[in-house]
């Protein structure tokens, strides 16, 4: 038998009344219970950290990347002779019956093509953070997921670890008071030339490069129009392109956003604008940006302003954010902070442990903390996610009903950022109501052969 068709078949055993209906692994498996994954993006650094956090102990099955070379190196990190594909697409055509789960590591700009495709095929999917480059795209997964039943995790890991629990379980308790206003801060982005991460080109277009031994160009390239290379477009530094990537906001607010999003039960915004940001060329993220998020009230919680910083920044204009002190180096560098009436709660850039300001405050809370009342997670967000594919444990925390919300608010500050504008959101009808020509980014067009989810 099929590996996945030992997965579909022992699924029925596992619906029951102790595991979630989502689960389709039979809990307790022993000899065959490792899973069959595949990795799409298993070039670069980032593709080694499922080897070292749980999917190495699954049964890995195939290599994808559009990088030869590069993938080549993390191959041999996995020892392993499995097959390698540069296209996905070819990969899934062909061995899709003996894959039962993907890690996507690929650039933002493919997230939603190689998560579809596996989605459609019934493969469960762990796709990295953002989870999708635009927000009908965000919208079409959250779709897919209720359709096709699958095993779904965005790969902001903070959501899994212990610190976001403790923030919420202390602003539940009732530690900082009513919050009306968010800060979450970013140091970067990092535009020096000998940066890893980011690039800034002096022109756009940029010079074209020869392109490298091993890289598939046109694959790269995607669902994007195609253009003439530039070294400057991958490892990494596509992050400095809004065609291909999405700034700083879009690296790291997934991950700064992640306390308050889940503390204060937050929907996308209803207006969002960019107060301040850098100049810089068409196409190309700015060296620095301030962006206010208004979200409505809801429940018993007033209306909430979330403020985002990037870059450079005069902190001492930064105005309530040091009421309670805050303003000490030390806590400004990548963090965010939750400013209630009676104190503010703090946590580090991937959702870390509460930092309670003021002092007293962080006193009481030490020697009295709020009891545990929502469950660990152990042993990170892969190992999470592939406990809930055998019906072992529940479903991921940063699923695709929380992650997807969780990048359209994301999304949303960066068209502002990228248009240097308000943006009033029409979150029922997903429309830009006083810019209606951005709607054009809301669903970007793609190229033939790119087109996924329109039947959703």
């Amino acid at each position: 038998m099929k590996r996945r068709s030992f997965i579909k078949t022992s699924g029925a055993v596992a619906a029951s009344s102790v595991f979630p209906s989502f689960a389709i692994g039979k809990p307790g498996q022993s000899a065959n219970s490792k899973l069959n994954v595949a990795l799409i993006g298993s070039g670069g650094w980032i593709a080694q950290q499922p080897m070292k956090q749980g999917v190495g102990e699954e049964n890995v099955v195939a290599f994808c990347d559009v990088d030869r070379e590069l993938c080549a190196e993390n191959m041999k990190a996995w020892q392993t002779t499995q097959p390698f594909y540069e296209d996905f697409r070819v990969m899934l055509d062909k061995m899709h019956k003996d894959i039962d789960a993907v890690v996507i590591s690929t650039p933002d700009h493919t997230h939603f093509a190689a998560t579809m495709a596996a989605m459609e095929r019934g493969i469960h999917v762990y796709v990295q953070k953002p989870l999708t480059h635009n927000i009908w795209q965000a919208r079409t997964l959250l779709k897919a997921k209720h359709k096709y039943k699958v095993v779904t995790q965005m790969g902001n890991q903070g959501h899994a670890g212990s610190g976001i629990r403790a923030s919420v379980e202390a602003y539940r308790a009732g530690l900082i008071g009513d919050v009306s206003q968010v800060f979450a801060l970013n140091s970067g982005p990092d535009m020096r030339n000998e940066s890893m991460h980011f690039d800034n080109p002096a022109t756009m277009p940029p010079p074209t490069s020869p392109i490298p031994k091993g890289l598939n160009w046109d694959l790269w390239q995607g669902p994007t129009t195609p253009r003439p290379f530039y070294d400057g477009y991958i490892r990494k530094k596509w992050r400095s392109f809004f065609d291909y990537g999405l700034g700083m906001l879009g690296d790291f607010g997934c991950h700064t956003f992640d306390t308050p999003v889940w503390a204060l039960d937050l929907d996308p915004p209803t207006v969002v604008e960019c107060i301040s940001r850098e100049k810089s060329l068409k196409g190309v993220i700015p060296k620095g940006s301030q962006i206010d998020f208004h979200f409505p009230a809801k429940g018993d919680r007033g209306p909430v302003k979330l403020t985002w910083f990037d870059g450079p920044q005069d902190w001492e204009k930064v105005g309530r954010i040091d009421q309670f002190g805050l303003k000490a180096a030390n806590s400004l560098g990548r963090s965010c902070w939750m400013v209630g009436t009676k104190g503010a709660i703090g946590c580090g850039t991937h959702a870390g442990h509460p930092a309670i300001a003021p002092g007293e405050l962080r006193k009481s809370y030490n020697e009295n903390k709020p009891a545990e009342t929502i469950a660990r997670v152990q042993g990170g967000p892969f190992r999470e996610w592939l406990r809930a594919i055998k019906g072992e444990g529940p479903e991921p925390g940063s699923n695709f009903t929380y992650s997807a919300k969780l990048t359209e608010i994301i999304l949303l500050g960066v068209l502002a950022q990228r248009f240097n504008t308000r943006i009033e959101w029409d979150a029922k009808n997903g429309r830009i109501t006083n810019r209606p020509e951005l709607n054009a980014y809301v669903n970007e067009p793609v190229r033939e052969g790119w087109a996924y989810g329109k039947n959703l």
